[in-house]
């Protein structure tokens, strides 16, 4: 069994209250006519003091509440099955899990400040499927589109620099697998959410923006990172932080490209927001732009309906209550009359 509404169960510490009334009233009352009549006298002129028709019409009043507080709770049992329609917007978020991610220009690193936007996103979608991938060297999809939240949230928490063993930053790459997560032949409106801090290593990704707008998907790219850039901690063998270098034994310093990202937001119609100076207000750009794009139908699987049964409650508490109406404390008496 399920219930509908269970708001209305508040309700409940009345049935406990009635009861003490219940006992404290009727204990006053016969404490009273014991004080004030004779009993067999009240009985003879046809009032009954009997205490189990008092208990009686007391229960009847109490079960007609908790019957009716039922009703208010909708009480469910019985289903089918249904196909539902839901409408929304189709989200992939590609977030960059290369090493320059890990620079602490924005606290505690450009990772984490991605990871925890990307979780304010997910707090305002209201029925959006969305979808993530990962890229570094390359990328893949690491969750596909789905409107099961929780789901997403445990792939989302489960991102880190060392899920793509090849080193660098391939947005191209990551954009053409953008495009491939989206589902084909679908008219849905698509959008992508492309969070990297800007340094492409290889491939042409104004190229894979213009094949991404074919499709018709709209990217927003986000950068991570300050244009001054930051050096990039890692821990050694031994587990001690150092600074990262390359092949010549160079500290690597990553710097944010603005303008490759600008370049990819403007040639699909999007926007570009940077991390740095604010919060990066994903949650703000979803609610300024992307919740504003006409919105699509899709067919999600099959799910339970279940029954609606608040009459049967709803039917008993009004018979319990029309029974306790009809008792009185008064009986009639038949008298017969004798003529002479």
């Amino acid at each position: 069994m399920r219930y509908g509404d269970l708001n209305y169960l508040y309700l409940l510490p009345i049935i406990p209250v009635l009861i003490l009334g219940y006992v404290l009233v009727l204990k006053r009352k016969i404490k009273d006519t014991n004080r004030f009549a004779n009993i067999e006298l009240l009985q003879k002129v046809g009032f009954s003091a009997g205490q189990k028709k008092q208990w009686c019409r007391a229960g009847l009043m109490i079960a007609g509440m908790l019957f009716l507080i039922f009703t208010l709770i909708e009480p469910k049992w019985g289903y089918r099955w249904e196909e539902v329609e839901r409408k929304g917007i189709d989200i992939v978020v590609a977030i960059d899990t290369s090493r320059s991610m890990l620079a602490d220009d924005v606290k505690p690193n450009r990772l984490e400040v991605a990871k925890r936007e990307v979780e304010d996103l997910l707090n305002v979608l209201e029925g959006d499927r969305i979808g993530l991938v990962a890229f570094a060297g390359s990328a893949f999809t690491y969750c596909p589109l789905t409107s099961d939240y929780g789901a997403f949230r445990l792939f989302l928490s489960d991102i880190n620099t060392n899920i793509i063993p090849l080193g660098g930053t391939a947005i191209t790459e990551a954009i053409r697998n953008g495009i491939s997560t989206f589902e084909a032949n679908q008219k849905n409106h698509k959008v992508m959410i492309l969070i990297t801090d800007g340094e492409n290593h290889e491939g042409d990704p104004l190229r894979a923006a213009a094949e991404a707008k074919k499709q018709g998907i709209v990217i927003y790219t986000v950068g991570a990172g300050r244009k001054d850039g930051s050096y990039i901690k890692i821990k050694d063998e031994s587990g001690r932080e150092v600074l990262l270098k390359d092949n010549q034994g160079l500290v690597v310093k990553s710097r944010l490209d603005e303008i490759t990202l600008h370049k990819i937001a403007l040639e699909t119609g999007g926007l570009y927001t940077p991390a740095h100076g604010t919060k990066w207000g994903l949650e703000k750009i979803y609610r300024d732009s992307i919740a504003k794009i006409e919105e699509s139908t899709y067919k999600t699987q099959r799910v339970k309906k279940y029954t609606n049964r608040y009459q049967i409650p709803l039917i008993i508490a009004i018979i319990i209550i029309t029974t306790e109406s009809f008792l009185t404390d008064r009986r009639r008496i038949i008298r017969s009359v004798t003529h002479h």
